[in-house]
């Protein structure tokens, strides 16, 4: 059966191949058909995640395995913590994260899925109610930790694998969990696949060409959303009148990719009506939020923000000594404060309270806090996070926007640095 590793993308010199090797038969396939490349710098990699009594006998097998093809073996432990969305998910996220942590600029991570883990795929998000970017499906390539993550058996069934390793007598081992139906994946792979093949031959082919359309329909729709986040976003924000004018389909495809390019999960479908019901329509001096997952949707003054979900905000009573140092690190979600200078004795940093005043350097009057921020735009959840410097009972800077007289004199300068949008 002849069948060859393609060329691993993106392999920097000094970079690593690491084969993820679970024991099982199509990784098998995987590993030697990378060991028999003639490729340098390859390593295998095993998962053990404790979650069968047979784990530690696997690794041993792939001990011997890596051994008689003269291949290094990397075993990582995880600790799968299922917390609401199954064993399976929470596998496959430790495993992951591990594989993350392990890659270094220039590595590769390859995996054994084929095509008819696509199509198994395919059909698993569909009936979970997937848009285009969950038919995609799974890409043969993309980030992952400081690595890439390739798959490069995509094109391949399963078939063909199977093939491969009896013919060269390739010795695997079987995961029970592969065939209980209690798990969504082994159930499709076993009970409804076969079905479908049965009465439509070309389905997993078929299931996993719609993966690429759905992919390139998915590059498309986020080459348009690049265009419309350039014309409409200002500050970090986007313009809310503009968001209300555009087509709903169209606002909707911008607002998702502006919410996964903040690493946030894909957001499910009631949550677009909900955000032009309570935020984008909301009166014109209001300031909704509208908190969903780890993110959340605020809107000040004609504008629309998409933001992690922040951390409260600091006490209005906390006090930070400066001390004999350049810069200060903040409570979360604040930054830190940096000053051209270690500052004097008695400095301290805090936070609004209300009612404060500073008269700006060059200014011929005091002004109060909440007046300079407004007319600068600066919105609430800025304003509540943003350093106040005094020194004793006087204000003397805010952030690294204003100092007072006294700060000039004392050659003291600040830089406010922090992920805050809307500044």
């Amino acid at each position: 059966m002849s069948l060859r590793l393609p060329s691993p993308p993106s392999l920097a010199p000094g970079g690593r191949l690491w084969i993820g090797y679970s024991g099982g038969g199509d990784s098998t396939v995987l590993l030697h058909l990378a060991a028999a490349s003639g490729l340098q710098r390859v390593a295998a990699v095993h998962v053990h995640h404790g979650l069968q009594p047979a784990a530690d006998d696997w690794v041993r097998h792939c001990r011997r395995q890596c051994r008689a093809l003269g291949v290094p073996l990397r075993v990582l432990r995880v600790r799968v913590t299922a917390e609401g969305g199954g064993v399976e998910a929470a596998a496959r996220a430790a495993r992951y994260t591990a594989l993350a942590e392990l890659l270094r600029p220039g590595d590769v991570f390859a995996t054994a899925h084929h095509r008819d883990d696509q199509a198994e795929t395919v059909l698993f998000r569909a009936l979970r109610g997937t848009g285009i970017a969950g038919l995609g499906g799974m890409r043969e390539r993309e980030p992952l930790g400081a690595g890439v993550l390739w798959r490069p058996l995509l094109e391949v069934s399963r078939a063909r694998l199977q093939a491969y390793a009896q013919s060269h007598r390739l010795d695997w081992i079987e995961d029970p969990h592969n065939r209980d139906p209690r798990y969504a994946r082994a159930f499709l792979r076993h009970a409804v696949l076969p079905q479908l093949g049965g009465h439509f031959p070309a389905a997993a082919e078929s299931l996993a060409r719609l993966a690429q359309h759905a992919q390139s329909a998915q590059r498309l729709l986020s080459t348009l959303a690049d265009l419309d986040r350039e014309r409409l976003e200002q500050r970090g924000g986007f313009d809310v009148a503009a968001l209300v004018a555009l087509e709903p389909e169209r606002r909707d495809n911008l607002l998702y990719h502006a919410w996964r390019r903040l690493g946030l999960p894909q957001p499910d479908a009631g949550w677009y009506a909900r955000l032009e019901r309570e935020v984008l329509r909301a009166r014109a001096d209001g300031q909704p939020l509208l908190a969903h997952g780890a993110g959340e949707a605020r809107r000040y003054r004609g504008r629309l923000y998409l933001l992690p979900r922040l951390p409260p905000a600091p006490a209005p009573d906390s006090v930070l000594v400066w001390g004999r140092r350049r810069r200060v690190r903040l409570p979360p979600g604040c930054g830190s404060l940096g000053c051209t200078r270690v500052p004097p004795a008695g400095v301290t940093l805090r936070f609004a309270r209300g009612g404060e005043r500073l008269k700006p350097a060059g200014s011929r009057h005091s002004r109060t806090l909440k007046n300079l921020c407004q007319e600068a735009g600066l919105p609430p959840w800025v304003r509540c996070r943003m350093p106040l410097v005094w020194l004793g009972d006087e204000l003397i800077a805010v952030a690294g926007d204003w100092r007072s007289e006294r700060a000039v004199a004392l050659g003291l300068a600040f830089t406010w640095t922090h992920a805050l949008p809307g500044v």
